[in-house]
């Protein structure tokens, strides 16, 4: 018997604008509860030698993990269980962390920390101006979507010519494309709002998701600010 379904999720807030609020408030729960994840994992990961090697050796495993959790979780998140949506999100944010303590292994401790700030400062400016402009982003998330498009074959060319000035120029955009998607992605969780208002059943499958988002948004936009600001040990 299935009880995990939230049918009500709405049931004690009949103001639409308190559900609306409810509804993203939510999202910003999970993606939270997702950083946290990735920060223990990292953590555990750089604070144990022999998890620390292995990561390092399944790398590649773990890369190829996280893009078919995310392909995944985008594909089936309509008929998907809220319980299977939750549980995938938090073990693709752990992997995350896994992965990521392999990169933060070469940062200092204070820039990292100082990144991060500064990560939490620029993001929450831009998921704000995406929340109350009222200028449609559309437009907006589509060019950045291209600018991403031109920055993962950017970053493919520099595998195998190792610019500098390259990677360099990938982190400036790339900043740039994940403060842009913010911005659309915040916007369009208030569009999620009303798909997940028709379908209470699925409401939190959509926060997830929505959480997802944010999620990968700071995630980008940390890592891109650690290559232009970080400093190595």
């Amino acid at each position: 018997m299935r009880t995990d379904a939230p049918t009500s999720f709405f049931a004690t807030y009949p103001d639409e604008i308190a559900q609306q609020r409810l509804f993203i408030q939510t999202v910003y729960a999970w993606m939270a509860g997702g950083l946290l994840a990735t920060t223990l994992a990292a953590w555990t990961t750089l604070s144990i030698p022999a998890i620390f090697e292995l990561s390092i050796q399944l790398r590649w495993v773990l890369a190829i993990a996280m893009i078919g959790l995310v392909i995944y979780l985008s594909a089936r998140i309509e008929s998907m269980r809220p319980s299977t949506a939750k549980v995938l999100f938090l073990l693709y944010s752990v992997l995350t962390g896994k992965t990521l303590a392999v990169l933060f292994y070469a940062y200092t401790t204070e820039s990292l920390a100082t990144v991060f700030l500064i990560t939490c400062g620029t993001f929450g400016a831009t998921a704000l101006y995406g929340a109350t402009t009222k200028r449609d982003l559309s437009s907006v998330g589509s060019f950045m979507f291209m600018g991403l498009i031109g920055l993962i074959l950017a970053s493919v060319v520099n595998i195998f010519l190792q610019s500098s000035a390259l990677a360099f120029a990938a982190s400036v955009v790339g900043v740039i494309v994940f403060v842009g998607l913010t911005a659309y992605d915040m916007q369009r969780i208030k569009e999620l709002y009303a798909t997940a208002a028709a379908n209470e059943a699925r409401a939190t499958n959509y926060a997830i998701i929505g959480a997802l988002a944010l999620y990968l948004d700071f995630i980008n936009l940390f890592l891109n600010l650690l290559r232009l600001l970080g400093r190595r040990r």
